[in-house]
């Protein structure tokens, strides 16, 4: 029986997005080798979990963008939400805070919805040259992005409280956050095998956008790693952060991370923010956003120009010296 046959028979005609929307993220979650999507968005879940529920008993096929922008100025109504570890069974935790949804946290729900037409187009399980109606929905202004970067001051707090964590790999997981720009899902599904402790280099499978990525490994990176590489590490399975009580599962740092900025005397700063850290340090060490771009594994310039503002002076050394003599 071939694939679309087989994804008929989980959705047949006349499907409600619920039922789409259960097989897709079986398959969502399934490695690409097994035949699934093999996504690596732990908020992926979700927010198909939202659309479930307001678009749930819909027909699939018969879901219009009157039915999308009604659901999406829903979601604009309801407060925000921000991810908090994972529970006992592996399943992410998210709570409310206080504010409604950003326009880019809106538009990641829009994503997702069209991530599931598009994967049910693949399927076979809308007809031929159905179009889907995220198509002709409109999505949400985005602002610029908050910069939120540790000084230095900051940093060696933080980094010296991820020393005394009771969690022994805090921190060379913060230390590999901050050198690398690493998302946190990409430290966590690292597994020995995937790090390469001579080359000082550690490989990304499956990152947010599917493009494969090499992270350059810092010196200091590669002294923290040695201590608990285990001896058979350049062919071992197992995750580089591990739960200590389902080994087969990363480890939940949201709360150890936490705990570490709290005792820094850190105010406003969240796990993601170890990323602005990577790209705000290369933009004020003369870095251009073609390089930034590529550290963080964005294909796009737009995504960094935020930093932009940040390496004025090597712009200003380059203007120099083009103009030189010139004018």
């Amino acid at each position: 029986m071939n694939e679309a046959t087989n994804a008929q028979a989980v959705a047949p005609a006349g499907a409600t997005l619920a039922e789409i929307a259960e097989a897709y993220l079986d398959a969502y979650v399934l490695p690409k080798e097994h035949g699934g999507i093999g996504g690596q968005d732990g908020s992926r879940q979700h927010r198909v979990n939202a659309w479930i529920r307001l678009l749930g008993d819909k027909v699939f096929t018969e879901i219009t963008p009157d039915d999308v922008d009604a659901a999406m100025r829903v979601l604009a109504t309801e407060p925000a939400r921000v991810y908090n570890g994972r529970d006992a069974e592996g399943n992410p935790i998210f709570k409310k805070k206080a504010g409604r949804r950003a326009g880019a946290t809106l538009n990641r729900y829009h994503v997702a919805l069209a991530a599931m037409f598009t994967w049910a187009k693949r399927q076979r399980l809308v007809p031929r040259g159905f179009d889907s109606p995220t198509r002709h929905v409109d999505k949400y202004a985005e602002g610029r992005g908050r910069v939120r970067y540790l000084t230095d001051d900051e940093r060696d707090r933080l980094l010296a409280a991820c020393i005394e964590s009771p969690w022994p790999r805090l921190y060379v997981f913060v230390l590999m956050a901050l050198t690398t720009g690493a998302r946190r899902g990409e430290l966590l599904g690292l597994r020995w095998c995937d790090v390469n402790l001579e080359r000082a280099e550690a490989e990304l499978h499956d990152t947010k956008n599917g493009d494969r990525r090499v992270l350059v490994l810092l010196p200091q990176v590669i002294a923290e790693l040695e201590r608990f590489a285990p001896k058979d590490a350049p062919t071992s399975q197992a995750l580089v952060f591990r739960s200590r009580l389902r080994p087969s599962q990363p480890y939940s740092t949201a709360k150890v991370f936490n705990e570490a900025v709290e005792a820094a005397g850190i105010k406003n700063f969240r796990f993601h923010d170890c990323r602005h850290c990577t790209a705000s340090y290369m933009a004020q060490a003369g870095a251009s956003l073609l390089e930034i771009a590529d550290t963080l594994g964005h294909r796009q310039l737009r995504m960094v120009q935020r930093y932009a503002h940040l390496n004025t002076d090597s712009r200003r050394r380059l203007l120099t010296r083009v103009f030189e003599g010139r004018v």
